[in-house]
């Protein structure tokens, strides 16, 4: 059964993705990890992840994949046998030195894109280090995965949706380049993702892109001022929701969301939607078919459009800004929660109404959606409740103390 593997960017956003039946979890260690601008978590903070998860019968791989100087390759290390008394199930790496001290520690060892592994060459020799599971590099078509897979020693493991790199496997300098900040050490500001523009002297033949592409629109568009704006360096998101069987054929091992500096409902949407969906293969294969409710709950959330990535062709198209349905509101905070007759009273900061849509997310509650039907101010039943009262929601899930609550406001053009 193919492994269904969410990212975790902070401890709400964990039991998010267990909430919404993640089968593992990826998640990053300060000074080690590709998202050094996420919370991340501590060492000290590893056995209460490993416990977590194993509530859920979830597995936890751990990302210490940046570029490792000596200085931090021997801190590293140096730490294995702490990381490894966290019970965790294994480290994710870009270094394939590290990879033999990591197995003698008890760990698995996952090879990270970072390696841009390409062949199944590559997967033979990792076999021979001690690794137990590669992840394929990005730019590989789904034909390459499947007669890789096929001849791989080891697993492998493939992204499967989330924010796609513009350099290869998220080899980058851009970043550094510019603000002496490192992709490659997990500090990327991105500026690949700003719109950027482009100028050229009278007569310069040279901007001309003579791709095969008819439409290239895209490629570069004029502004007021006579100069040329893009999104070139940006691609669109993934997403595979629609060839779920396909990847499933492919062999994989693992299929992998990206998304760790992303808010804890995304991360409860997407892994939903695609348990939803593998769950819906593997129970009935002849009778699977795609639901449009599924792109309706990934287009709801942070999104840049979406794309196939290199699975069937080149991509062209580049991104445009966030193109979710909806914005969050910070509106209130849980109050308590009345289990008898579940409801959680909220004070709220902002109006609420029945039939809003609202978001509660915490460490313990992770996040969740409930469009409210009923609400009561100190006893009555009441259609609406104005900020800087207390109010109770019905609710069937149990929330928390001092959970956050935003309302779900529908996106504007000019949003």
């Amino acid at each position: 059964m193919v492994e269904l593997l969410a990212p975790a960017g902070n401890f709400i956003s964990l039991r998010s993705v267990l909430e919404n039946g993640a089968d593992a979890v990826y998640f990053g260690l300060d000074d080690y990890n590709m998202r050094a601008n996420a919370k991340n978590f501590s060492l000290d903070d590893l056995s209460e992840v490993s416990c977590i998860a194993k509530e859920y019968g979830a597995k936890t791989y751990l990302c210490t994949n940046v570029i490792l100087n000596e200085r931090l390759a021997c801190e590293l290390e140096g730490n294995l046998e702490r990381i490894s008394s966290s019970e965790i199930d294994g480290l994710i790496l870009s270094d394939i030195g590290l990879i033999e001290d990591t197995v003698s520690h008890g760990l698995e060892a996952h090879v990270s894109v970072q390696e841009n592994v390409t062949n199944s060459y590559a997967l033979k020799t990792l076999k021979k280090l001690g690794a137990k599971r590669a992840i394929l590099s990005r730019e590989l078509s789904l034909r390459e995965i499947t007669e890789i897979t096929e001849k791989s020693p080891i697993e492998t493991e493939i992204f499967i949706h989330g924010a796609i790199c513009m350099a290869i496997s998220g080899r980058c300098f851009l970043s550094y380049g510019l603000y002496g900040r490192s992709a490659n050490c997990g500090d990327c500001l991105q500026p690949c993702r700003k719109n950027w523009t482009l100028t050229y002297e009278e007569g310069d033949d040279n901007v001309v892109n003579f791709s095969d592409v008819e439409d290239e629109r895209f490629m570069v568009m004029g502004s007021d001022d006579g100069s040329y704006r893009t999104n070139f360096f940006s691609p669109k998101d993934m997403c595979m929701i629609e060839y779920i069987p396909e990847l499933i054929k492919s062999g994989v091992a693992s299929f992998k969301i990206e998304g760790r500096a992303r808010s804890p409902d995304y991360g409860a949407m997407v892994t939903g939607v695609y348990r939803q969906a593998i769950d819906s293969y593997l129970t009935n294969p002849e009778g699977y078919e795609v639901r449009d409710e599924w792109m309706d709950k990934l287009t709801s959330v942070f999104n840049r459009g979406f794309d196939t990535n290199f699975y069937f062709n080149t991509p062209f198209e580049t991104s445009e800004d966030n193109q979710s349905k909806y914005v969050k509101r910070d509106i209130g905070q849980v109050v308590n929660y009345y289990n008898r007759v579940k409801a959680a009273e909220i004070r709220i900061w902002d109006d609420l109404s029945l039939g809003d849509e609202i978001m509660i997310q915490g460490q313990t509650t992770g996040s969740i959606t409930h469009t409210i039907d009923s609400m009561q101010i100190e006893g009555k039943s009441v259609g609406e409740a104005k900020k800087g009262c207390n109010v109770a929601i019905a609710i069937p899930t149990k929330v928390r103390q001092n959970d956050f609550v935003y309302k779900l406001i529908e996106r504007n053009s000019n949003d």
